[in-house]
């Protein structure tokens, strides 16, 4: 039996991956899929709707029909059940907050991957001497809105997956510690009516928070809470969540999280930390581990963890017990019992 011959393809198609990730980048910057909720639409209507070129426009609208990021019949264009679900602005359920932030900030903060695994630098606004991302981004009311609601993105899906697997019947209180816009927190309070919430987060984050909460009618279970988790303690409460925190920061500040969350817990309380966690024998989340190289351009020393490192060190901070339960394919909850 003779084996296959060896062909480049593979490598070549993941070494021209920014093609099809800065296709879908535009798509969602220029509005497309907003522009489809309300139904198919041919190449001429999109060009006029969106101001397109004639030149690219076919050939960038059949991309995403071979990307399967649109469907196409005739000539007509529209959205595939997922990206009408989770690219259209008009729906709660948008996530395209994470790819807008993605476009404007990482596409090009990525070039820099080389210099940054040479020099162990952040390759963002940092490396020309401004402010680092969490100083850069609460400086600016526009950034930082948009930040936070890039957060609801990646965070709110997972937090409807929390709310159904964690359990949280004998549970009264919880407290969302970096809530950003609040996606977490409203998540699980809707879909649990007898929760009271916490979110906590440093006080330019409250007009937005309170905004959100309002618009999700939780403003009398939901509260905000201003506070820098490094300076003082964290509110009390039966349950805390972490949620995309723990990985921004070196292993001495994650052990300083951990630490103050089990400070605040009750006896019985619970913390849950859940991120894009690194599987144990670091081969197979590929997202995660892309993700710790994010931290890498992003941060000063962020960087993300396995579900071992994680739960060594909520042992060591003195909880009893700690699990890893999978909530998608790239993310986990860590469940810690003090």
């Amino acid at each position: 039996m003779t084996s296959a011959p060896l062909t480049p393809h593979n490598i070549l198609q993941l070494g021209h991956g920014f093609w099809a990730a800065k296709t879908l980048l535009s798509a969602v910057e220029l509005g497309l899929f907003s522009e489809l909720a309300a139904g198919p639409k041919t190449v001429a209507q999109l060009r006029g709707r969106l101001g397109l070129h004639e030149r690219g426009a076919r050939d960038f609208l059949d991309a995403l029909v071979a990307l399967h990021m649109l469907e196409r019949t005739g000539d007509r264009y529209a959205n595939t059940p997922e990206t009408d679900f989770f690219l259209d602005r008009g729906k709660p359920s948008y996530v395209g907050g994470l790819l807008e932030m993605s476009n404007a900030r990482l596409y090009g903060f990525w070039g820099g991957l080389t210099e940054a695994l040479r020099t162990g630098h952040p390759q963002n606004e940092a490396k020309h001497g401004g402010d680092d991302l969490f100083d850069t981004l609460y400086a600016d009311p526009d950034q930082l809105r948009k930040f936070l609601g890039a957060m609801t993105g990646i965070s709110f899906g997972l937090a409807r997956v929390i709310a159904a697997a964690f359990p949280w019947a004998g549970v009264r209180s919880f407290v969302d510690v970096g809530c950003a816009q609040g996606g977490a927190t409203v998540a699980i309070a809707s879909a649990h009516p007898h929760l009271a919430a916490i979110g906590f987060d440093l006080p330019p984050v409250r007009p937005v928070f309170d905004e959100y909460v309002h618009a999700h009618g939780l403003a009398a279970r939901v509260r905000f809470q201003p506070g820098n988790f490094f300076q003082g303690p964290l509110p009390a409460a039966d349950v805390i969540v972490m949620g995309h925190v723990l990985h921004d920061w070196d292993l001495a500040k994650k052990k300083i999280l951990i630490g103050k969350a089990h400070a605040a817990l009750p006896k019985g309380g619970m913390l849950l930390v859940y991120d894009a966690v690194i599987d144990d024998d670091r081969r197979e989340n590929t997202f995660a581990l892309l993700m710790s190289l994010n931290m890498l351009i992003e941060t000063t020393a962020g960087a993300d963890y396995t579900g071992a490192d994680c739960i060594g060190r909520m042992r060591d901070a003195g909880f009893t017990e700690a699990r890893v339960e999978k909530l998608t394919g790239t993310h986990s909850m860590v469940i810690a019992t003090k």
